[in-house]
């Protein structure tokens, strides 16, 4: 039974503004920016992680790691209370995170490596949602930013998606093998929810392997 669905995306295809509605239509719990919320409330509540001095940090590492955990660029949520934390104690505290999202099961957990760690849970249902290029300015621009910040941020966002997977996991992004599904999001977001919903609809009616 179908209990988890990941929603990885490319930077304005809507993937997030997807994977809300999702959750609303299913009436599941939505992480997105709320696991950036629970990780930085964890890193507040543990001195050992956090407070470091920057010269002892890894600054590409930070940099990623910012663009890696904001998430839905499209909201454009700042994350000046994150702590800058050592790669190993981040991914270990995102890791921890995503497993505790999974457990209590019923959500929709958005990106942050989501796909990787919870590739082995037989109850998670992974999406990659991707459009053509002006297909995604299109979407950028309908959010309020200039034809110049559209661009600037769908040449570089996913680029430093893919970097930040690159160098911490040792992966390429997106990897196909990852997931269930991987669907243009130009067919339009109704479009898109009817066909996550009906192949989730169709694993969940199989028989269970044994």
């Amino acid at each position: 039974m179908i209990r988890i669905i990941t929603i990885e995306r490319e930077f304005g295809s809507g993937g997030a503004a997807i994977a809300q509605k999702l959750s609303e239509r299913l009436g599941w719990k939505l992480w997105d920016q709320s696991l950036t919320g629970e990780i930085a409330r964890i890193t507040k509540a543990d001195p050992a992680a956090v407070e470091r001095k920057e010269e002892r940090c890894d600054p590409l590492f930070f940099r990623l790691m910012k663009v890696f955990l904001r998430g839905s660029f499209e909201r454009s949520l700042p994350i000046s209370n994150l702590e800058l934390l050592e790669a190993e104690r981040m991914t270990e505290l995102m890791h921890n995170v995503i497993n505790e999202a999974a457990d209590a099961g019923n959500c929709v957990i958005v990106g942050r490596g989501s796909p990787y760690f919870l590739r082995e849970r037989p109850d998670a249902f992974h999406v990659f949602v991707y459009a053509p290029y002006d297909e995604k300015i299109r979407r950028v621009r309908a959010s309020g930013k200039s034809e110049r910040e559209a661009a600037e941020l769908a040449d570089t966002i996913d680029r430093e998606r893919a970097a930040f997977i690159k160098r911490y996991f040792r992966k390429e992004w997106p990897n196909r093998h990852l997931y269930h599904m991987m669907i243009n999001s130009i067919v339009g977001d109704e479009a898109v929810l009817e066909m996550i919903l009906n192949e989730v609809s169709i694993l969940n009616r199989q028989p269970a392997l044994v």
